[in-house]
C-alpha cells in the first residue's frame, strides 16, 4: 500500500490524498478533528453534496497514518483540468460556485479557509468542489482568510480576459497562486477604478497588500469583519462576477470558432464523415475520448451521444467558450471542453514539477479523435508525421484520424503564403510513419473529398 501523499497534496496540514491499489482516498488529520466533525453534523456537507457544489465521500476503513483521524473515500473525478485550461465562462461559474459554497458554509458557522481555483473541477458539466477539507469553524469577527486567495484566482483574471484580452488567462501558468493583484492592477485599464468593485477588491486590495508587505505581523492588528460586512463582501465579489462578460464572437483570440461555417466540405462529405466517426465509435465502444482539435465539439457529440465522456480540447478560446455555453444549454453533461495548443500543451508544474500534471500524465486514454487536425500541425507547425504518431502512440491506445492531402483547399490555402517545403506531405508517407507505431485497421475515403479517415490500433 502507498500512504504518501500525492504530489498535488502536501502542503495542507489538515490531511491529503494517497493512493492504495489504484484507489484514492483522502486522510483526515487529527487536527481537523472538530472542523471536520461540524462539517458533517452541521448539515453543510449534506446540503452542498445534494447541490451538486462538494464531492461526496464515504467513509473507508483502510487506515493510512498514525496522525489519522480518519479516512475517506472522495468520488473520483473523470478527468482533471486546471483553471489556464478553462474557457471564460468555466472559470465564471467556477468563482461563483466558490461563492455559493462559502454563502452556504456562513449560514451554518463555516467558513472557507482555501479558495483556490484548484479545488475546483468539473463534473457532469458543472463545478464542483474535490477538497473536503477547505471548511473550518468561523470565528466571530474573523475577516475570510481565503479573500485574497479568491481575488487572485478568479476575480483578477476573470477581469482580465473580460475588459482586456481573453489570452489573459494563461498567466495562470505562470502563476500558480493566482494572478498578483498588483500585476493585475497595473494591466487593468484606467477607467477600471471607476468601478466600485473593481476599485475596492482589485486596485485598493493591492495597494493594502504592498503596504503590509514589510509590516511585522505582530504590530498590525486584524481587521474585524461583523457578520452583515462578511456577507456584504460575499455579496459583492457575487454580483461583480456575475456582472462580467466576454464575447466570443469576433474577439481577440478567436481562430477556429467560425470554421464549420467556412468549411470546404460539401454537406454529403460532412454527413458522411459523420456516419465513419459515429460507426466506428459505435465499433470500438471506448470508456474515454479525448477529441484533440474539437473546434466547437460537433463530433465530441458523437461520442457523448453513446455515453462516452468526453473530453473536447481545442487552442482557441472562442471554439471552447461556444462548446461549453452549447453543453449547459443542452444539458449534456458528458463532455467537458478545455483550451489547450497542442504544440506546447500543458506542463508538469509547481514544486519539483509535480503539483500540476502534464497533458499527457493525465493519459494515456483509451480512443483519440483527431480529425482535421494532422495538416494543421504537419505544415503549420513544421511537426513530421514521426513526431506526431509517437505523440499519439503515447496519448492513446486507438486512434480515429483524418488525413487532409496537399491538394485539399484548406491545405492550399495554407501553402499559399509560405514556401512548400513538405514534400513528404502525402498520405503514402503518413500511413508509413504512423504505421511504425499503429496497426491501419481500416481506411474510409470521405465522399466527394479528398479526404480519408484511418482507424488505428497502437502496437504493442
Amino acid at each position: 500500500m502507498n500512504n504518501r501523499p500525492l504530489a498535488s497534496s502536501f502542503r495542507d496540514p489538515s490531511g491529503f490524498l494517497f493512493l492504495s491499489d489504484g484507489v484514492l482516498f483522502r486522510q483526515v488529520n487529527g487536527g481537523y478533528r472538530e472542523h471536520y466533525d461540524r462539517l458533517m453534523e452541521s448539515g453543510l456537507y449534506a446540503e452542498l453534496t445534494a447541490a451538486g457544489l462538494l464531492i461526496p465521500h464515504e467513509p473507508a476503513a483502510i487506515r493510512s497514518s498514525d496522525e489519522a483521524y480518519l479516512t475517506i473515500r472522495p468520488e473520483p473525478v473523470p478527468f482533471i483540468s486546471y483553471p489556464y485550461e478553462w474557457c471564460f465562462s468555466q472559470l465564471k461559474d467556477a468563482a461563483l460556485a466558490t461563492l455559493s459554497i462559502q454563502q452556504a458554509a456562513f449560514r451554518r458557522g463555516l467558513v472557507l479557509k482555501d479558495a483556490s481555483a484548484y479545488n475546483i473541477q468539473f463534473r457532469r458539466g458543472r463545478p464542483i468542489l474535490i477538497d473536503t477539507l477547505s471548511f473550518e469553524i468561523r470565528r466571530p469577527g474573523k475577516p475570510w482568510v481565503a479573500y485574497r486567495q479568491f481575488c487572485q484566482h478568479f476575480l483578477a483574471p476573470l477581469l482580465l480576459m473580460s475588459v482586456k484580452d481573453v489570452r489573459l488567462s494563461q498567466l495562470l501558468r505562470v502563476y500558480i497562486d493566482g494572478v498578483p493583484l498588483d500585476l493585475a492592477s497595473a494591466l487593468l485599464p484606467a477607467g477600471s477604478r471607476f468601478r466600485p468593485g473593481v476599485l475596492s477588491h482589485i486596485h485598493l486590495h493591492a495597494k493594502s497588500q504592498r503596504y503590509f508587505a514589510d509590516k511585522p505581523r505582530s504590530g498590525v492588528k486584524e481587521m474585524s469583519l461583523g457578520d452583515l460586512a462578511f456577507e456584504g463582501l460575499i455579496d459583492s465579489l457575487a454580483s461583480l462576477v456575475k456582472k462580467l462578460r466576454w464575447e466570443p464572437a469576433g474577439a481577440k483570440g478567436a481562430v477556429w470558432a467560425d470554421y464549420y461555417d467556412n468549411t470546404n466540405y460539401q454537406s454529403t462529405s460532412f454527413s458522411h464523415k459523420r456516419e465513419i466517426v459515429d460507426r466506428m465509435l459505435g465499433a470500438l465502444a471506448p470508456d474515454r475520448v479525448w477529441d484533440l482539435g474539437a473546434n466547437t465539439g460537433v463530433f465530441s457529440r458523437l461520442a457523448a451521444a453513446r455515453k462516452i465522456f468526453t473530453v473536447a480540447f481545442d487552442l482557441d478560446p472562442s471554439a471552447v467558450e461556444l462548446n461549453y455555453l452549447a453543453c449547459k444549454k443542452e444539458g449534456q453533461t458528458d463532455i467537458l471542453p478545455l483550451v489547450l495548443d497542442l504544440t506546447n500543451p500543458s506542463a508538469a508544474s509547481g514544486w519539483e514539477n509535480a503539483e500540476r500534471f502534464s497533458f499527457l500524465e493525465r493519459g494515456p486514454v483509451d480512443t483519440v479523435l483527431a480529425l482535421a487536425l494532422v495538416h494543421h500541425l504537419a505544415i503549420g507547425n513544421n511537426l513530421p508525421f514521426a513526431r506526431l504518431a509517437a505523440f499519439f502512440a503515447r496519448a492513446c491506445r486507438r486512434l480515429i484520424i483524418e488525413f487532409v492531402p496537399k491538394d485539399d483547399s484548406q491545405v492550399r490555402r495554407m501553402l499559399a503564403t509560405r514556401e512548400d517545403v513538405f514534400g513528404g506531405y502525402s498520405a503514402e508517407e503518413f500511413e508509413k510513419e504512423f504505421g511504425r507505431s499503429f496497426e491501419i485497421r481500416e481506411k474510409v475515403p470521405v465522399k466527394d473529398s479528398l479526404r480519408t479517415v484511418y482507424l488505428m490500433e497502437r502496437r504493442t
